[in-house]
């Protein structure tokens, strides 16, 4: 089973990026997928999820209004839109996948990557 998170860059602050992550192994259409950070020197955080078939997702507040997480099951990927970035977005950005408690709590037992997010001011 393997997350791979991609579409990560430099970007100026009010930018815009779409993350993706592409899940192979097995199928997560049953499953919650979502999107973790960790900043230098800061411990990983929750971003935001989407439930089996995309139908609840729930977002950290620092992000909300902002990111859009979406998932394509035929694809079996997610994807994070993210819009006015801000440096403080600036962070390493995990895919993750499993039960949405999981999601919720950061105790998923799958994980991408990682891919780099760097927001210039």
């Amino acid at each position: 089973v393997q997350l791979q998170a991609s579409g990560g860059g430099l970007v100026e602050a009010g930018g815009s990026l779409r993350l993706s992550c592409a899940a192979s192994g097995r199928t997560f259409s049953r499953d919650a997928m979502g999107w973790f950070r960790q900043a230098p020197g800061k411990e990983r955080e929750f971003v935001a999820a989407a439930s089996d078939r995309g139908i609840a997702t729930t977002y950290a507040d620092s992000v909300k209004g902002r990111f859009t997480i979406s998932r394509d099951d035929s694809q079996n990927t997610d994807y994070l839109h993210m819009t006015s970035l801000k440096p403080e977005d600036t962070a390493v950005y995990y895919c993750a996948a499993d039960s949405w408690s999981s999601l919720i709590d950061g105790t998923a037992r799958y994980w991408g990557q990682g891919t780099l997010v760097t927001v210039s001011s």
